[in-house]
């Protein structure tokens, strides 16, 4: 991807989202631009508007940590946004500090020890996936939770796609909307990490040209941290849900997350894990009875 482009878009989007009353600025009568001006940035960045005009034509290179906070403050920057900007100028400088090994989702598979701490986890579903969303390995629960996500060879066990390109998503997500958000702003921060991640710039080509809804998403070059938090579901076999979730950075494993969703104790979510624990091991145990033909010989 373009770094220098990544880096004009975000700032300019970044400063068009402030208003000068956020940043304690006058706002006027004859403002003719959403946000702040170019002026107004570098004066709360204590820079030139010349130095600011050129950090937002997308050279960040040789920018100091000391510039990149402080364009971070004046722009009011939340914790996930400075670590987009951080990851941005590093890959304009051609550092290698934040690079990931570049990994297929086809090539990797999850080591014993993994696929057995997974397995562990039998309340709820535990999963681990990519900053493409492409999931890698699954426990049970896991794999019967995202059993639309995997009915669908072409979503190709990629929840993005799943999220925008499966009709079966409106369903499953009755927040979908904000599901769709979070999706777009996993992948631009993924981006931010890794410009030349071939992979993830052919999802995104994809994406952008089979959907709207993500195509606008993506042109608001938000990011975010999926660290924690609550989510709603709708599943076909135990209907719906509302789970927690942790997602933990794998420091064995860079660039990969493992996610748990559980459910609050004693509430009707719970009850529906349970209920469908029971629907997967049941499906599975069907799916591995011989047949009666096989069976005779």
């Amino acid at each position: 991807m373009d770094n220098q482009a990544e880096v004009r878009e975000f700032l300019t989007s970044r400063r068009a989202k402030i208003s000068p009353a956020q940043a304690g600025l006058p706002s006027g009568s004859r403002r003719r631009v959403p946000g702040l001006r170019r002026s107004e940035v570098a004066a709360l960045a204590d820079m030139s508007v010349e130095y600011y005009s050129k950090l937002e034509r997308g050279n960040l290179a040789g920018a100091s940590p000391a510039v990149l906070e402080a364009l971070a403050r004046a722009l009011l920057l939340d914790e996930a946004e400075r670590a987009h900007l951080l990851n941005l100028a590093h890959a304009a400088a051609g550092s290698d500090v934040l690079s990931r090994p570049r990994r297929r989702s086809s090539r990797w598979k999850a080591h014993p020890s993994l696929q057995w701490t997974l397995d562990a986890v039998t309340a709820g579903p535990a999963f681990v996936r990519n900053g493409r969303m492409d999931v890698l390995a699954t426990n049970q629960l896991a794999r019967a939770f995202y059993d639309d996500v995997y009915a669908t060879p072409h979503n190709r066990a990629n929840l993005a796609r799943f999220n925008f390109l499966d009709p079966a998503s409106r369903h499953f997500y009755p927040d979908w909307e904000q599901a769709a958000d979070v999706a777009v702003s996993i992948l631009r921060t993924e981006a931010g990490r890794d410009p030349h991640d071939k992979d993830l710039h052919d999802l995104v080509g994809e994406l952008s040209t089979r959907s709207d809804a993500f195509r606008t998403r993506w042109g608001a070059h938000d990011v975010r941290h999926h660290g924690t938090g609550t989510k709603r579901f709708h599943h076909r076999a135990v209907g719906d849900l509302t789970l927690a979730y942790e997602g933990l950075e794998m420091a064995a494993e860079p660039g990969l997350t493992l996610t748990i969703y559980t459910a609050e104790p004693g509430s009707p979510s719970e009850e529906g894990l349970r209920l469908l624990a029971t629907w997967a091991a049941t499906r599975d145990a069907d799916h591995a009875e011989p047949s009666p033909e096989r069976s005779a010989h």
